[in-house]
């Protein structure tokens, strides 16, 4: 393929599938039909998708998951590589799109607030947010993601897998008091999660942003943050420019 030429979207949706065992087969089927590479995650509290291929193909599938219930308006973040950072198209089952083991957190049945990406810039510009609070960022990725790249003074936990941020919470939850507190990720999955958790167990002001990273990449770029963004593909990492270390050219 020429240069850039792979599309790459990634998208989830918090939505009950009432059976996701029989979902898997024919997205599986559809998917090879487009042409595309990747995983789709798929558990009875939604869908968890990355995948890349051609344009076409991709938003050809993005289009069958808009299909899906609940899922009309569904959003993908999008980057460009020169190859698919894929081998195959595999559609898994789980318990849960992303692991929390709290079952009670259900964000289908209602998200936490959220702060776009351009707001959340213009808070850090400050420290502060438009009520003057004190905006604290809560990294909720894994420690070797955090190396890879974060916000300028966000907290990190050291979290080696996210079923330790609930206990990571109970540790550190007083400090959080008083603050806005800004829980991100990748693309919003799990500060998605997180913040529900945070305000079912007493934290007030929390938010999550919204698109998480990723998001954050396309909308604002550079700006307050260190590094890269660590990516669950063969890319590794990608710059605030959404692009992978082998696809620079400058």
């Amino acid at each position: 393929m020429t240069a850039d030429a792979v599309l790459n979207l990634s998208t989830y949706r918090f939505h009950p599938i009432a059976d996701p065992q029989g979902l898997s087969g024919p997205l599986l089927e559809y998917g090879h039909q487009c042409g595309v590479k990747g995983t789709v995650l798929l558990s009875e509290e939604g869908l968890n998708a990355f995948v890349a291929g051609p344009e076409s193909g991709c938003r050809d599938f993005l289009t069958r998951l808009r299909a899906l219930p609940g899922c009309a308006d569904l959003q993908a973040k999008e980057s460009w590589s020169a190859a698919t950072p894929f081998r195959k198209l595999k559609v898994k089952v789980k318990r849960e799109i992303i692991r929390m083991d709290r079952p009670a957190i259900r964000p289908a049945f209602g998200r936490a607030p959220s702060v776009d990406a351009q707001t959340l810039s213009r808070w850090l510009d400050t420290g502060r947010d438009d009520a003057g609070r004190e905006v604290v960022l809560l990294d909720t990725r894994n420690g070797f993601e955090v190396d890879v790249g974060t916000f300028e003074g966000a907290l990190d936990w050291r979290l080696a897998r996210f079923t330790e941020f609930p206990q990571a919470l109970s540790q550190h939850r007083e400090a959080l008091q008083g603050k806005t507190v800004v829980a991100f990720c990748t693309g919003g999955i799990r500060c998605e999660k997180a913040a529900l958790h945070m305000a079912e167990t007493g934290v007030q002001d929390v938010l999550q942003l919204d698109g998480g990273i990723l998001r954050y990449f396309e909308q604002v770029g550079a700006r307050h943050w260190n590094g890269e963004c660590f990516v669950f593909d063969e890319r590794v990492s990608l710059d605030p420019r959404l692009s992978a270390a082998a696809d620079r050219h400058d």
